[in-house]
């Protein structure tokens, strides 16, 4: 399998503050990844802060990621042309229904991304062919179409889970395999620090010392 090469460090930093940008519409600051569960499920003993609860289940959840849906994203940066069948495998390998909803709003929502905002700038003057890419815009392109055909023309069309739909425009976009990889960890511990700060587990100024500690990088790094 060939990689695209890597990009100048002037267009990667772009492409990195686009996709890590809070405000990039996907939706994921309305989920809260199953934390608030996780809390009510388990009351706060004596000896036991609701902080180490956060600190246990970020940790937790990071793992459960990367062990569940970040293959995902790496086959599909890999390999674009296999996006049906890595959406259709993690569609019937994510058996609880609001985790599997909140994966294809958010990855219906990136193809939104993508189709509005980014595909007029990085697809122009053969920029596939320019990074290395061929086939891997094509088969974005006919996925995103596949998600508008109404269901009366495709009785099975495809569902537009995240993880997978994130290695392709990852790679369509020219970002390195491990540059996308981190940034997808990143950002969903991003998203369980936000839903932390909005149940009142953490404060702002705490919820920046997370995401800027040594513990959480080399969490993911690991």
């Amino acid at each position: 399998c060939s990689f695209p090469p890597r990009p100048d460090s002037t267009s990667a930093l772009h492409t990195l503050l686009l996709l890590s940008d809070s405000a990039l519409p996907l939706g994921s600051f309305a989920f809260s990844s199953g934390l608030e569960s996780y809390l009510a499920h388990h009351p706060r003993a004596a000896t036991q802060s609701s902080n180490s609860l956060f600190r246990a289940f970020l940790d937790l959840s990071l793992q459960s990621l990367a062990s569940t849906a970040l293959p995902y994203v790496l086959a599909a940066h890999r390999h674009p042309g296999d996006i049906f069948e890595l959406d259709n495998d993690f569609d019937a390998s994510t058996p609880c229904t609001v985790a599997r909803r909140a994966s294809v709003a958010q990855g219906k929502a990136l193809t939104g991304v993508w189709e509005r905002s980014f595909r007029a700038h990085y697809t122009a003057a053969g920029a596939d062919e320019e990074h290395g890419v061929p086939g891997a815009t094509a088969a974005l392109d006919a996925f995103s179409g596949s998600l508008r055909t109404p269901p009366q023309e495709d009785p099975y069309p495809p569902n537009g889970h995240l993880p997978p739909l994130w290695g392709v425009v990852t790679r369509v976009l020219a970002l390195p395999l491990h540059d996308a990889a981190y940034l997808f960890l990143f950002s969903h511990a991003r998203t369980v620090v936000s839903a932390a700060v909005r149940a009142s587990v953490l404060g702002p100024y705490q919820a920046q010392s997370v995401l800027a500690s040594r513990e959480l990088r080399g969490r993911i790094k690991e």
